[in-house]
């Protein structure tokens, strides 16, 4: 029953226009009080779970990512990344991917990493004639691999919702693999 409650409030609120944090908060919120839970142990919880000390490397791996681009070194990755590979067919189509996959590296934040590499391609693609939603897609898939790649705030989020028990090294290392094949698949995208 506690499901019906959860989704119905969350569903009604999203029916009126209301914002989608607060539907989340309320319906939640709901659902604690109809379960007859004590406010304050839920409370409690919720501290407890972001008071972690490994949580604070999420703000600063996006504000690693928002200094490297107001410092101008995610440009110098793209130029980089355009010298590699950009006589390549499929030219900035494939330095999007591979600036991504660089700074994705770097950053370990998906946000930071299309704010970043996107600011500076979209424009780039749009100028030598690519189509604006092309342009939108490869960077937005792009910025996926910051996902994957360590050091991504995703897996350290992940280590601490399964307790503690999953190891932050043991997770960064398994993205590795899945993280390079996704540039690569990406590439050959670009490339056809």
């Amino acid at each position: 029953m506690e499901y019906w409650i959860l989704f119905g409030v969350f569903t009604g609120l999203m029916l009126v226009g209301t914002p989608i944090a607060f539907c989340l908060g309320i319906a939640s919120f709901a659902t604690v009080i109809y379960l007859g839970r004590p406010a304050i142990v839920v409370f409690q919880q919720l501290n407890s779970g972001v008071s972690a000390f490994t949580l604070m490397a999420i703000p600063f791996f996006i504000f690693a990512g928002d200094l490297m681009m107001r410092g101008g070194i995610a440009a110098r990755i793209i130029q980089f990344a355009g010298a590699l590979i950009g006589h390549v067919r499929g030219g900035l189509g494939q330095v999007n991917v591979a600036a991504s996959t660089l700074f994705g590296g770097i950053s370990g934040s998906a946000v930071a990493e299309a704010a970043a590499v996107g600011g500076i391609m979209i424009p780039q693609m749009k100028a030598r004639g690519y189509g604006a939603d092309y342009a939108v897609n490869v960077t937005s898939m792009a910025a996926l691999i910051a996902l994957l790649l360590p050091p991504s705030h995703n897996m350290i989020i992940y280590s601490l919702s399964g307790g503690g028990r999953i190891s932050i090294a043991d997770l960064f290392t398994a993205g590795i693999i899945p993280g390079l094949l996704l540039a690569v698949a990406l590439g050959i995208t670009a490339y056809i």
